[in-house]
């Protein structure tokens, strides 16, 4: 894990310890929860980067390459 991610869990579990009366004995279930919110977090503001691009149009197509060709008939000789 990188260690900027895992210095930003590490603050938010302290941040949910205090906030739960800093009770010991559940530094697990604090990292847990504090890893969840931050992956999220991350996911959502990726998400928003990517987003303005799925709205854009797509690049117009060559016609003429997509129509179907007719068959061709072959000549009798």
């Amino acid at each position: 894990m990188e260690h900027s991610l895992q210095r930003r869990i590490r603050q938010r579990a302290y941040e949910i310890w205090n906030r739960t009366g800093r009770m010991h004995g559940q530094a697990e279930q604090h990292w847990l929860a504090a890893e969840r919110e931050v992956l999220s977090e991350m996911s959502r503001q990726t998400a928003a980067v990517d987003a303005p691009m799925a709205n854009e149009p797509a690049p117009a197509r060559n016609r003429r390459a997509a129509r179907p060709q007719p068959p061709k008939i072959a000549k009798a000789s």
